[in-house]
């Protein structure tokens, strides 16, 4: 009997598709690619020194008389690191900025030099969630160029790649929704989480309610969406919905270190290690678990990675990782 792919995710690159599934259209294959600049912005938008503005956003934001991009993405290596970039709103999202962190993301997921992303946000505060003020005047928050991608151009955003909130101050509502589409959170000690949607006659649509049961105690989560009292991050990390906590300040940081351990290992046996406990998470059925288990253990173990891991260990040396 013919099976489908695990919903909502992506095919590794550089591996033959399983059976009914498909690589993220538009992304390249690892094999015969080469690395990005550290400068090359995402195509059609201008460059500034060290970050790339993303698509859909201004120019850099050291051209006079224009404003800085909505989502600041920065080469650091293997990692990327994207920023959002409206502080005087405490980064709330409106269309433009889902726009740009969707955008963001796919070239992300395009670059096979990137190995890890980490999303922070520019000020004291990562997100405090929707823009009110833009929904109130009967704006989206979502890029309608991309309904699929979901709010902010995230959560619904199948992204191969390995992703990091780092949260300084506060990830409310949907700040918290974008946390949770992440894969790892590291956080502030002051750093504060929570759903206040119903305290404004809202609904945490956006994820909140769905993802926040399967990571924390389903009371825990219980509270927060029925009070929408913000907890700590303490708290959070007593709930295993932070990994790891780092002093005020130094959220992005820590984020980099923990960023850097899942750059070092091998990307398609990351990304493959990925997929699997999205899907078991997400509740996809035992059976297809093993069979895709089965089936990304097969195609790593011909990869090249495979071979220079085992060859690596036999010689004593550290392993060069080639990415197919």
């Amino acid at each position: 009997m013919t099976t489908s792919a695990i919903p909502g995710t992506p095919a590794i690159p550089g591996t033959p598709a399983v059976p009914g599934t498909s690589a993220i259209p538009g992304t390249p294959a690892v094999p015969g690619t080469s690395a990005i600049p550290a400068t090359s912005a995402i195509p059609g938008t201008p460059t500034a020194p060290g970050t790339a503005a993303v698509a859909g956003t201004p120019g850099p934001p050291d051209a006079p008389g224009t404003p800085s991009p909505l989502v600041r993405f920065e080469r650091r290596g293997h990692i990327a690191v994207l920023t959002l970039d409206r502080p005087a709103v405490r980064n709330a999202v409106d269309s433009a900025l889902a726009a740009a962190l969707g955008a963001a993301l796919t070239e992300l997921d395009r670059d096979p030099a990137l190995r890890v992303g980490v999303l922070t946000g520019a000020g004291p505060v990562f997100c405090a969630g929707a823009d009110l003020k833009a929904l109130a005047a009967g704006g989206v928050v979502h890029d309608p160029a991309h309904e699929d991608w979901g709010f902010a151009g995230i959560v619904h955003h199948p992204v191969r790649t390995p992703l990091i909130a780092a949260v300084e101050g506060a990830a409310l509502g949907g700040g918290l929704e974008i946390a949770l589409a992440c894969d790892l959170v590291v956080a502030a000690e002051d750093a504060r989480f929570g759903l206040p949607e119903v305290t404004r006659g809202l609904l945490a649509g956006a994820g909140g309610l769905i993802r926040l049961p399967r990571l924390v105690p389903v009371r825990a989560a219980m509270e927060a969406a029925l009070t929408g009292e913000p907890v700590s991050a303490a708290t959070a990390r007593q709930w295993h919905l932070v990994n790891r906590l780092a002093p005020p300040g130094h959220a992005l940081r820590a984020a980099l270190e923990l960023a850097e351990r899942v750059a070092a290992h091998a990307p398609l046996s990351v990304q493959a290690a990925k997929r699997l406990v999205r899907a078991a998470a997400g509740g996809t059925s035992e059976d297809e678990l093993w069979r895709v288990n089965a089936e990304l253990s097969t195609r790593l173990l011909a990869s090249r990675d495979a071979r220079e891991g085992m060859t690596a260990f036999a010689e004593r040396r550290p392993p060069v990782w080639h990415g197919c």
